[in-house]
């Protein structure tokens, strides 16, 4: 089975999210309650959903697919938690 350089390419983007979210966060210059410190996780968890499935790397998969279900959760309820 090869390995088509599209899915590796969206499997690198979405390691580089996880660890650019993670040193804004540690660095102060992102804070975990705003949007865009959830749209970096998202875009991580997508990228490596992609990576997981094809390879069928089913725990990366499942942990993957609760991490982005996590950082969409955070993003409806601070939508939802706004006053209007």
């Amino acid at each position: 089975m090869s390995y088509p350089i599209i899915v590796k390419t969206i499997g690198w983007i979405g390691s580089i999210s996880y660890v650019t979210a993670y040193l804004l966060l540690s660095l102060n210059r992102i804070r975990s309650d705003r949007n865009l410190y959830h749209l970096l996780n998202i875009v991580g968890a997508l990228g490596l959903i992609v990576d997981a499935f094809y390879l069928n790397d089913y725990p990366n998969l499942a942990i993957n697919i609760a991490w982005a279900l996590i950082a969409f959760f955070a993003i409806y309820m601070k939508g939802k938690n706004k006053p209007s």
